[in-house]
């Protein structure tokens, strides 16, 4: 039926919204069946959500990613080390070749790591701190000096880096005086003593071999333990300004150190001396585009870019897999970093909470350095990239720091339950054989 308006057009009765522009709101569609924008989006990050509700999530998080940033090494590590390797042993894939030795090392101890029970990691936490020390005290001794840093060890055929072993080795220690303390940390008396000059013991011994970026390192797990612990930001204040002042100091009476640092914002500036590793190392990042140019088609590891499958091994893997591939690695990092702190908060074990916060720290605070001084927004300063750098002495202990956080995540009660139940399933059937 129409009536008639002042301006003489009719209107019809509105007979109600159309079916094909109605929205359902029950089922999420929008016009001829299409699903309203965004709704892609937030079903899948729903589905996220869901996947990390799981009693599982963080195991599975801090095992992929620890298995894929290896995988991811490994490759780099032949690639960045190939010509290297030709030049200097006749044979491309000799430098990978011990990698792949400390790697069929590593993975073992790391599953033993994983399967130990805690009380025997805490028993191990004050002889570990011993060798360290002792290890520390015959590199200052009896030390091999390697570009200029007094921090090998010479055992027969092999040399290693006891402050790479150090690094876990006071991160297990400080975690289990931090657990016998638990009830009174809120005394600074037993907040500092033993563990601070513990560290500071070590780190002095590490700057005995001139070996700065590693005293970087233990300074910063000293200022995360300390922190995780609840230590007042009045000492945090303190500590920085004492570390700044003796960082200063240090680089001030060396002067291959002072040249790094004065230069590391303009490596351009002195290109054929002091800037030509960060230089180059830029021009390595700033060649792979997105993509980068293809796994093995780095140009700066034929000669230009020193340490190119150790400390600088990120600029490798930028020219080569471009800034998709620097940003997965980086993001693998933060991955394993989010998973051990959904642990550590979880637990109600305080080593566990101690400890996986201080190798979050030490991992998470080595990646940055490392990836800052390729970034030349850091000096210098001779740091590997946890993981994926070439080098045993580090991957070794990375390993089994890994293995024990994996461990304390199949532990977490939920996720033992989860476990348990799937091996029960499975086992239930096995034995019911199949069906006649």
């Amino acid at each position: 039926m129409t009536t008639a308006n002042p301006g003489g057009v009719g209107l019809d009765v509105d007979p109600g919204p159309s079916r094909d522009t109605q929205q359902d709101h029950g089922g999420g569609t929008t016009g001829a069946g299409r699903a309203p924008l965004g709704s892609g989006l937030v079903a899948g990050l729903r589905s996220v959500r869901e996947a990390l509700d799981k009693p599982l999530a963080s195991y599975y998080l801090l095992l992929g990613s620890s298995a894929l940033l290896l995988t991811i090494g490994l490759i780099m590590v032949l690639s960045a080390s190939s010509v290297r390797s030709y030049l200097t042993y006749d044979d491309s894939y000799a430098v990978v070749k011990r990698q792949l030795l400390w790697v069929a090392i590593g993975l073992p101890a790391a599953w033993v790591a994983s399967r130990i029970p805690v009380r025997h990691v805490r028993r191990l936490a004050y002889p570990g701190f011993l060798v360290a020390l002792v290890l520390l005290g015959l590199v200052a001794q009896f030390g091999v000096v390697v570009n200029g840093n007094k921090n090998w060890l010479a055992l027969g055929p092999v040399n290693i880096q006891p402050a790479e072993i150090a690094k876990l080795a006071i991160v297990l220690w400080a975690a289990n005086i931090y657990a016998h303390k638990e009830r009174r940390l809120r005394e600074l008396h037993h907040l500092l003593v033993p563990v601070v000059p513990g560290l500071f013991a070590v780190i002095t011994l590490v700057l005995v071999g001139r070996d700065l970026g590693t005293a970087m390192v233990l300074a910063a797990i000293l200022l995360g333990m300390l922190w995780v612990v609840g230590a007042p930001l009045r000492l945090f204040g303190l500590s920085l300004s004492v570390l700044g002042v003796a960082a200063v100091a240090l680089a001030a009476t060396d002067p291959e150190r002072l040249e790094r640092i004065t230069h590391f914002t303009d490596p351009f500036k002195d290109y054929t001396d002091a800037g030509w590793q960060p230089a180059h190392g830029l021009y390595a990042l700033s060649s792979g585009g997105w993509f980068g140019q293809g796994i093995g088609a780095s140009t700066q590891k034929w000669g230009d870019l020193p340490e190119a499958h150790t400390d600088f091994i990120f600029a490798v893997l930028g020219e080569e897999l471009g800034l998709v591939g620097t940003l997965l690695v980086i993001a693998l990092f933060f991955t394993i970093a989010y998973a051990a702190v959904r642990v550590a908060l979880s637990t109600e074990d305080p080593f566990v909470r101690y400890a996986t916060f201080g190798i979050v720290v030490w991992l998470l605070g080595q990646m940055m350095i490392n990836v800052g001084m390729v970034l030349a927004v850091l000096p210098v300063i001779g740091i590997p990239l946890p993981i994926v750098s070439y080098g045993g002495s580090a991957l070794l202990p990375s390993l089994v720091a890994l293995g024990l956080v994996i461990g304390f995540a199949r532990r977490e009660p939920e996720a033992a339950a989860a476990l348990a139940a799937r091996r029960r399933n499975r086992s239930a059937g096995l034995s019911a054989g199949p069906a006649r």
